[in-house]
Order: structure tokens, then C-alpha cells, then sequence
């Protein structure tokens, strides 16, 4: 089973080959890629737009014009993890190598820092015309990685180089292009987020202030870089990640009971969850009135971490969150150390949320200290950017 969650972009551009990108479609689905598609207006042509929404079960996007609010070239150069443009004719080649930006594909391309693989497809006497060559050239030497054609019957009697190769040998290219983003294809990952609630009576329950926002980037960037990826949620309102699996729960031991599953098939476990210390004895099938409201009968929740731990397999890793409301750089991270040995992690992240600082917002600062006193000081920074400084470190100790 490939790990779903990368995101591939298929640009296809107007040669009669076109047709040929559905299969590569796919098999890049069955190598567990989510593929968005984006034709030229040429390609049309050939393959419609309904075949490709049908293969790829994903809104096509066709000009610069549709959901122009979405701002469609921004977000789909950052979304996608690679950018494959098959075939790629001899005029496509041209406005590349010129930096021209005259439709979605093209301003995708020149928008997006992503890996970018080319499938050139043309007739012979263009894939060897000099101004073609030339064009490939530049794009090489811009980085481009451009999948040679190979050589067989063309379009009618012709035989000769420019054949659109085949989808085994352009997968390949992708794989190749992505091992240094991917790697940690091949390992389990479960991610915890959100805040655990802990109900009195139908209507109120004990809770804290987490949004999950952590768990999520982290979930979504360990999805990319090739995971598999299982997601542990607790009441957040945050929208699935397509790709990978998700459960969501409420409570401590709603997640425990998640985690006593799956925690001995996992390669590493990421705690973000903010998991509420504590429950009520007696929970009320009723709302309680407000007279009787005066105390709540509290006992401890079960320590998810410190219980895993115990069950803790060699290789396998285990880091934990802490929110302090400490401001003494000393004491936070003499108070994450004794928690980090206390539940035997191998990795904590710890910040101080006092004054309703990290929960709810896009961005974080702390501490990232591991069982060999190495210490990462993180400065003011967006979750997004930590979960992959969180999970270099984790593909360190991973090994």
C-alpha cells in the first residue's frame, strides 16, 4: 500500500499524445499520489474536461478566470508537491524556456519552487529542430528534469524519436525528483491534535483552548514528505486532510483506546494533543441544575504518553507537546526535561501559552529538546514551518 497524501500536479498540454496522460494519471493514483489536473485550452482538444474530473475525481481548472477569489496559479503552485507536464509540446517548451505566463499552466510553472518534470512528445524533425533543443537545454539548466522521448511510431506512418514514453519510465522521473522530499515514505506515522473534552452532563464538559492547527500542519507535512499518516483528532473544526486516515474522538481515553490499537504498528508517534488532565467522577446523564452545580468530584485522567511508553518498541519514536505558562527560559525547559524522562520520550516540544499565547493561532515559538540535551531554541515562527523542523528531526532519529 503507497502512503497517500502527495499532491502531484498533471499539467497536459495540446498534442494528439494527450490521451496517453490518462493512463499515467492512473498510475500515479496507484502509486498513491492525489493528482490535480490542468489542461491547456489546445489539449482540450483530445481529452475533455469531464475525463479528466471523472479519472482523477478532482475539480479541473481550466483558465485564470475561475474561482478567481481562490487566486487558483497561487494556490496550486503551493499546494502540489511536484509539477509533471505530459506531453509537453514543442510550443509549451517554448513559452517555458522564455518565462512567458500566458495561461494557468504556465503561471502554475513559473508561481511554484516544486520539483518540475517535463515529457516532451512531438513528431521527430521538432523534438530535433535547434530551436527546440536549444529551449530544452535552458530548461535544463533552470532545473527542469526533462523525460527524454522515446522512439517509435508517431502520429499516422511516421517512426522516429519524440514518442510519448511510457507511464513505468515517467514515474521513475517523479520518484527521483521526490526522494529528497520523500523521506519518509515507507515509515507509519500517527499524529495526535486537538483538545480532549471531558463531559459533566450533555451540555458542559472540561476542556482546553487547543485548535489542532499543530497536529494538522504536522499531519499534512508528514503526508507529503511520504508517510503514512494517521491522523487522531479531537474535536477540532478543522477540515480533513485528503489523503490520509482520520479518527476523531473526545475524550482521553477515547484516544488511549485509539492508540492501545494502533501505537505497536507505528514507526513514531507526534503527541500534539492537548489532553485534559482530568474527569469527572459521576458524569449526569441530565443537565445539572445550577444549585447543585457548587463542586465537581475530579480524578485523574490516564497519562496516554507515559502509558505507551511502557509498550515502546526498540526503533520506534516517541515525542511528546507541553504547554507551560512559564516565562523563565531556565524553568521551561527544566520542567520539559523532567517531563521528557518522566514519560520516556525521545523528543519534546514545549512553549509558553500564558496570556492565551500558540492555542488558536497560526503561529508558535518554544523549545524543541531531545534525551541528549540538544536543544533547539524556535523563534516566533508559523506551525507549518515547525512540523517540518519537528519532523527533520524525527527522520534524524528515525535513522
Amino acid at each position: 500500500m503507497f502512503p497517500r497524501g502527495r499532491k502531484i500536479l498533471l499539467g497536459v498540454s495540446g498534442g494528439i499524445s494527450a490521451y496517453k496522460s490518462c493512463d499515467l494519471l492512473r498510475r500515479l493514483q496507484d502509486h498513491g499520489f492525489i493528482v490535480d489536473v490542468v489542461p491547456t485550452q489546445a489539449s482540450l482538444n483530445f481529452v475533455g474536461k469531464s475525463t479528466w474530473e471523472a479519472l482523477s475525481g478532482r475539480k479541473v481548472y481550466m483558465d485564470l478566470w475561475s474561482d478567481v477569489e481562490k487566486i487558483p496559479h497561487i494556490s496550486m503552485a503551493k499546494e502540489n508537491d511536484l509539477i509533471v507536464i505530459a506531453p509537453a509540446t514543442a510550443d509549451l517548451l517554448a513559452k517555458l524556456a522564455a518565462g512567458r505566463a500566458d495561461d494557468l499552466l504556465t503561471n502554475i510553472v513559473l508561481a511554484s519552487t516544486a520539483p518540475k518534470v517535463l515529457v516532451p512528445a512531438m513528431h521527430t524533425e521538432m523534438w530535433l529542430n535547434p530551436a527546440t533543443t536549444e529551449n530544452v537545454d535552458t530548461l535544463r539548466k533552470r532545473g527542469f528534469i526533462v523525460v527524454e522521448p522515446d522512439e517509435g511510431r508517431m502520429t499516422g506512418t511516421d517512426i522516429g524519436v519524440g514518442r510519448y514514453p511510457e507511464s513505468t519510465k515517467i514515474i521513475k522521473a517523479i520518484d527521483d525528483a521526490l526522494i529528497a522530499t520523500s523521506d519518509l515514505v515507507g515509515k507509519k506515522i500517527i499524529i495526535t491534535a486537538g483538545g480532549t473534552r471531558e463531559p459533566i452532563d450533555p451540555i458542559r464538559f472540561i476542556g482546553n483552548r487547543s485548535s489542532g492547527k499543530q497536529g494538522f500542519a504536522l499531519a499534512m507535512a508528514a503526508a507529503s514528505r511520504g508517510a503514512q499518516v494517521h491522523l487522531v483528532t479531537a474535536n477540532t473544526e478543522l477540515p480533513n486532510i485528503e489523503g490520509i486516515t482520520v479518527t476523531n474522538v473526545e475524550t482521553a481515553e477515547q484516544m488511549l483506546a485509539v492508540l492501545d490499537l494502533e501505537f505497536p504498528h507505528c514507526d513514531a508517534l507526534i503527541m500534539s494533543a492537548a489532553v485534559a488532565d482530568a474527569k469527572v467522577v459521576n458524569y449526569s446523564d441530565f443537565k445539572i441544575g445550577k444549585e447543585s452545580l457548587n463542586t465537581l468530584a475530579l480524578i485523574k485522567n490516564p497519562d496516554i504518553l507515559k502509558s505507551l511508553s511502557g509498550t515502546k518498541k526498540p526503533g520506534q519514536i516517541l515525542i511528546g507537546f507541553a504547554a507551560e505558562t512559564i516565562s523563565d527560559v531556565k524553568e521551561l525547559e527544566a520542567n520539559a526535561t523532567a517531563k521528557l524522562l518522566s514519560k520516556s520520550l525521545d523528543m519534546i516540544y514545549v512553549n509558553n501559552v500564558a496570556g492565551g499565547a500558540i492555542f488558536g493561532s497560526n503561529v508558535t515559538q518554544g523549545l524543541i529538546i531531545d534525551r541528549d540535551k540538544n536543544i533547539i531554541q524556535v523563534p516566533e515562527i508559523s506551525k507549518d514551518t515547525l512540523a517540518d523542523i519537528l519532523l527533520d528531526q524525527l527522520v534524524s532519529k528515525l535513522g
